[in-house]
């Protein structure tokens, strides 16, 4: 099982959902810095910014199903 072994480790639903709003920053910064570079187009900004944004949904789905495993562990 997945989330025993991130939990057992001490991965929290809370470091999870952080993580989650991190890339969403991330995702604005690699954005913004690879728009600045002279060489590089307006097309490879855009799907870097697309691709680290795609992180966020991940980790916000595995913060929800850690605090699902958190709260029935709790009921025990």
């Amino acid at each position: 099982m997945i989330m025993k072994t991130l939990h057992d480790v001490g991965i929290r639903s809370e470091h999870a959902y952080a993580a989650g709003l991190g890339t969403i920053g991330l995702s604005f910064l690699s954005w913004g810095i690879s728009r600045v570079k002279p060489d590089d187009s307006k097309a490879q900004s855009d799907r870097w910014g697309i691709f680290i944004g795609h992180w966020t949904p991940t980790f916000m789905t595995v913060g929800l199903a850690l605090a699902q495993y958190e709260q029935s562990q709790s009921k025990k």
